[in-house]
């Protein structure tokens, strides 16, 4: 258990390697001198694909620590009307069930035209199974025929750390394209076109899509904050 509004800071001391085993197994045959000297956090999400993404652009000076690293498989509630709200509410529950100062996001597309939905309600756009195809097919009935196709993707993090609630926000204007395009990324990745780029988020495939992202630029504001403070 971590203490009490503290980031995790795992220590280099040899007889303190039998509990850091039994608490994180999975990197029972890591570089110590290496990972012991990284400060630790917990990224309060079930999304594999949003944690891929988040620990490829958070790298070196922090380790990021899954749920399930943890021993945390609940289904955490996301039951608020706005981005900053689940965002928060993820945090919170990590916080109080497992004392982890930790950090958790939101995201949605904003759809101009369809007065800024899907939304909160992104990946349940088409239904509470989280189908990314059937919420793609859904958003490209909707627009169309229609000429406007402005968008923005959002993302909102929320971080508890020591005592502190904490948000930071990333945004990505773009377009909605008229059929998908691209193997990589998930979720509506191949039909949303940013600003500026000819291709898809899908097409743009992850190296360069982790530097322009809206995940991408609030996770930087996050790890900043975290390089700077969290000490």
């Amino acid at each position: 258990m971590a203490p009490s509004g503290k980031m995790v800071i795992l220590s280099a001391k040899k007889r303190e390697r039998n509990n850091f085993n039994r608490l994180f197994p999975l990197y029972e045959h890591v570089n110590y001198e290496i990972l012991w000297t990284m400060k630790t956090i917990v990224f309060a999400t079930n999304n594999a694909h949003k944690l891929e993404e988040v620990r490829a652009i958070i790298s070196g000076e922090i380790k990021i620590l899954s749920l399930p690293d943890i021993g945390c498989h609940d289904d955490i509630p996301e039951t608020s009307g706005t981005l900053e709200g689940n965002a928060l509410q993820k945090a919170r529950y990590v916080k109080a069930h497992f004392d982890y100062d930790c950090f958790a996001d939101d995201t949605g597309l904003e759809v101009e035209v369809l007065n800024g939905e899907p939304g909160v309600r992104s990946a349940r756009y088409a239904g509470n199974g989280h189908d990314s195809n059937a919420n793609v097919e859904k958003l490209l009935r909707a627009l169309e025929g229609e000429k406007n196709r402005n968008a923005r993707f959002r993302t909102v993090i929320a971080l508890i750390i020591n005592g502190q609630e904490l948000f930071y926000e990333g945004i990505v204007n773009g377009q909605i394209t008229a059929y998908r395009r691209g193997e990589g990324g998930f979720g509506y990745d191949p039909v949303f076109m940013p600003d500026g780029i000819d291709e898809t988020f899908a097409e743009l495939g992850a190296g360069i899509k982790n530097k322009i992202s809206h995940r991408a630029i609030a996770t930087c504001k996050l790890a900043t904050w975290l390089k700077q403070h969290a000490d």
